[in-house]
């Protein structure tokens, strides 16, 4: 019996070694706290003005822009407003959308209460922490007619 043992605790050395060699150990989840989840519904101006925001940031992140942007753009924005947005650009010499030349790290959208439509405050997060906020008006049939800084609250 003593030789089952010890041939017992060799298997389980072996199996443990081999198991650390291959990387298979115990592992600990690499952020601390309960899973995140992400939830919308496509019914909803914020879940909407937050699914822009964020499918936008990944085009010009992974593509410099490029077709994905202009298409998320002529789908979210109503046609006044891509035109207005075009003519401000051309003047700034930044992306309308985000109010910047360079693509923030992260998005933050908050609903900011409405008035016969949806009115959002988008908050970008660039290098160092620093932030920025944007107030973006949405129509009821879910077409953005409005981003501006923070003086543009309100806008009708």
């Amino acid at each position: 019996m003593n030789s089952n043992r010890t041939n017992r605790r060799t298997a389980v050395a072996a199996t443990a070694a081999l198991a650390l060699a291959l990387g298979l150990g115990a592992t600990a989840q690499a952020s601390a706290g309960p899973p995140r989840s992400v939830s919308g519904a496509s019914s909803d101006g914020i879940t909407r003005i937050a699914d822009f925001y964020g499918t936008y940031i990944d085009a010009v992140t992974d593509e410099g822009g490029g077709s994905l942007a202009d298409e998320l753009r002529g789908h979210y924005l109503t046609t006044g407003f891509q035109k207005e947005l075009t003519a401000w650009e051309e003047k700034e010499h930044a992306d309308g959308v985000l109010r910047a030349q360079n693509v923030p790290l992260a998005w933050k959208v908050t609903d900011n209460g409405s008035a016969g439509h949806t009115e959002a405050v988008v908050t970008l997060t660039w290098g160092g922490g620093v932030t920025s906020r944007l107030v973006v008006d949405m129509t009821r049939d879910h077409k953005i007619f409005h981003i501006g800084g923070m003086k543009g609250v309100g806008r009708q």
